[in-house]
């Protein structure tokens, strides 16, 4: 695996390539990473995995000074996991001066949701992908691999790629969990031991919210809210959990078919804030 930490050394890397697949991240990697470059691994001629901590997409009370970071453990990880070529950038590398610059995208899509109880993340998330694009795949396009548990955040960036006729490819890799059910994430690693037994409630809930959904489509609203209710009685701070449409993320009603909706969830536990969906 080869390493390399400026853009000029990743484009002279990729030189002779003539599809990358490329894995981007912020690090402090686990399985379900590792399961994304798997995925990549037979999608291009090289695989390329990112690892860097995007400022832009954190709110000043978020966690981006105590984000976790773990590069000697990540880069072990990624050479036995069959990566490549890593591109870990400093900031200044990226940001060389601020980035004035920003995705703004559709707030049809980015507003609801994560982009209600985190404004302006999905325009930090949309504008260091499309850099990130712009220097791994600018040369010869190719192929991304995005994982679901992130579901907002792939919806927006497969919207930012056709609409700006990118030629990438957005590959959606299913959710990597704990044997208990709990999607794997970085932020995992906040919990405390208690937490981490309490956490796997949150796939549970969407599991029960989904359920509920199908038996009685016409209570949505009311099933949402006691779904809220079930979670706070056991000591969570949720923000939403909702059945919506795949399609446009828009509130889904009692003529949506099965199979075309998804039941999403973000909520805090503890210190912890965790996020999840549930294809139905």
């Amino acid at each position: 695996m080869r390493i390399v930490h400026t853009i000029a050394e990743l484009r002279q890397a990729l030189a002779s390539c003539r599809h990358p697949a490329f894995v981007p991240t912020m690090g402090n990697l686990h399985d379900g990473h590792l399961a994304l470059v798997q995925l990549a691994r037979p999608l291009g001629d090289v695989t390329v995995v990112s690892i860097f901590v995007n400022r832009l997409q954190f709110l000043p009370h978020e966690d981006f000074d105590s984000y976790p970071r773990t590069w000697e453990a990540d880069c072990a990880r990624l050479r036995d996991g069959g990566c490549d070529l890593l591109f870990a950038p400093r900031e200044r590398e990226l940001y060389p001066r601020p980035q004035t610059f920003r995705l703004q995208p559709d707030p049809a899509l980015a507003d609801l949701l994560e982009g209600q109880f985190r404004p302006g993340f999905f325009g930090g998330v949309g504008t260091v992908v499309l850099k990130l694009f712009a220097c791994v795949l600018g040369q010869t396009g190719g192929t991304a691999v995005f994982g679901k548990k992130d579901y907002q955040q792939l919806m927006v960036i497969r919207e930012m790629v056709q609409q700006f006729a990118l030629p990438i490819e957005i590959v959606a890799a299913e959710t990597s969990r704990a044997a208990d059910g709990l999607a794997l994430s970085s932020r995992n690693a906040y919990l405390n031991p208690d937490e981490r037994r309490e956490a796997v409630a949150l796939p549970q809930a969407l599991q029960r919210l989904a359920q509920r959904w199908l038996d009685a489509p016409a209570q949505g609203p009311a099933l949402e809210q006691q779904a809220l209710d079930a979670l706070r009685a056991r000591g969570w701070q949720p923000d939403y959990l909702s059945v919506r449409r795949r399609a446009d993320l828009q509130t889904a009603t009692a003529g949506d078919a099965p199979g075309t909706l998804v039941a999403l969830g973000a909520a805090r536990l503890g210190g912890t804030r965790l996020i999840d969906n549930l294809e139905f």
